[in-house]
């Protein structure tokens, strides 16, 4: 065989041609022609995402990594402050609901296992009606210098009667004058506030039935004592009235309460809200009487309500998370009630209903009562329950 076969041929003369370069000293240290950098330490959201100390910026998401002078600190762009400013929103807001269920949860127990018992269990607030009864009762806090103060629970009679029913895009509410003549279980007919002086909330939740015809899902009684406090926690709340010339039990003088107010809007403190809540009597308007106090007790409740969707009650928003469970004794556990405000929230404003009497009588006591016929009974619940 010849010696100039093609494959001897081929690996002789290989398709491509060596060259040999000129040999080159080896740079200095400090003359290299690249840059050495260090990397900085990892902070906390690169230790969260598993980034190694090591790690070199992502060229798919500019920025970071990135570092300038100054101490190594993050570009600062528009997307980066909006996401620190929605982690802040978050944590404030989990924060106030943390401290609302577990004020709620502190507050749990307060009612009687007989209230209880007389609640007919409801639906979910959010997504269907629920009918509520609030109480206001005559109680004062301890250490009270008002005269003739009742600081205890027992014995005390119901000076606000309100049914309000929420949940499912509904807010209306009912307020029945206390002074209004019902029959009472085991008591005959009185004044209906009277119940809760003969057998507490439970002998009102069934009074308040069987008076109205409606079933009751749940109970608030209203906390005089942290009132205040949860009215000052959202900034206070802005009403519109008449002239108001208020001085309960004496006036602020002698241990009560004065509230003196020019017709128009006001934004009131807790106190003063409260304060014109109690007032019945109204020096400046002799016309005043328990219908009126019902009225401004639902502008209040209103007026809470506006108040707690202005941006500067987001501030103080921890604040009153944790007075407003404070201020009521319910049923209603945490989650329920933060259901309830949501439904609060969600159904609007309420408009202003009350059970007007039709005429009065004396009863066998000496007592001045109202009268409200059966028909305007119906009517009125009638209303409160399809608007």
């Amino acid at each position: 065989m010849s010696d100039q076969s093609p494959n001897r041929v081929q690996s002789e003369d290989p398709p491509y041609r060596t060259y040999r370069g000129e040999r080159r000293a080896r740079p200095a240290a400090d003359e290299r022609p690249y840059t050495v950098y260090r990397a900085a330490p990892r902070g906390l959201l690169a230790r969260l995402r598993g980034e190694p100390d090591n790690a070199l910026p992502d060229p798919e998401q500019p920025g970071r990594g990135d570092r300038r002078g100054g101490g190594g600190s993050r570009r600062i762009t528009p997307r980066r402050v909006l996401k620190y400013v929605a982690i802040a929103v978050m944590a404030w807001l989990v924060l106030s609901l943390v401290l609302f269920i577990v004020s709620a949860q502190i507050q749990s127990g307060s009612i009687p296992a007989s209230a209880q018992a007389a609640l007919t269990s409801g639906p979910n607030m959010l997504t269907s009606t629920d009918t509520v009864l609030v109480i206001g009762t005559d109680q004062r806090p301890k250490g009270s210098k008002e005269p003739g103060a009742d600081t205890s629970d027992a014995g005390s009679r119901s000076d606000t009667l309100m049914l309000w029913r929420i949940g499912g895009g509904v807010s209306r509410r009912l307020s029945i004058p206390r002074d209004t003549v019902a029959p009472i279980p085991g008591y005959g007919i009185t004044k209906i506030n009277a119940a809760y002086a003969y057998g507490g909330p439970a002998l009102t939740i069934k009074t308040v039935e069987q008076f109205t015809g409606i079933k009751i899902n749940h109970i608030i009684i209203v906390n005089l004592a942290n009132f205040p406090k949860f009215i000052d926690a959202i900034g206070g709340v802005t009403v519109t009235t008449g002239r108001i010339c208020s001085e309960i039990s004496g006036g602020a003088a002698n241990g009560g309460f004065s509230l003196f107010l020019a017709p128009g809007t006001h934004h009131l403190s807790g106190i003063q809200a409260l304060t014109l809540a109690r007032t019945r009597e109204n020096q400046c308007n002799a016309a005043s009487n328990d219908l009126t106090r019902d009225a401004y007790q639902q502008k209040i409740l209103n007026a809470i309500k506006s108040q707690l969707l202005s941006p500067l009650t987001f501030f103080r928003l921890p604040w009153a998370s944790w007075y407003a469970p404070q201020t009521l004794r319910t049923d209603m556990g945490g989650f329920t009630l933060l259901s309830l405000f949501a439904a609060s929230e969600i159904g609007g404003s309420a408009p202003t209903q009350i059970l007007k009497p039709t005429g009065a009588e004396t009863l066998s006591d000496g007592e001045s009562a109202l009268v409200a016929s059966p028909s305007d009974v119906h009517h009125a619940v009638s209303t409160l329950i399809n608007g």
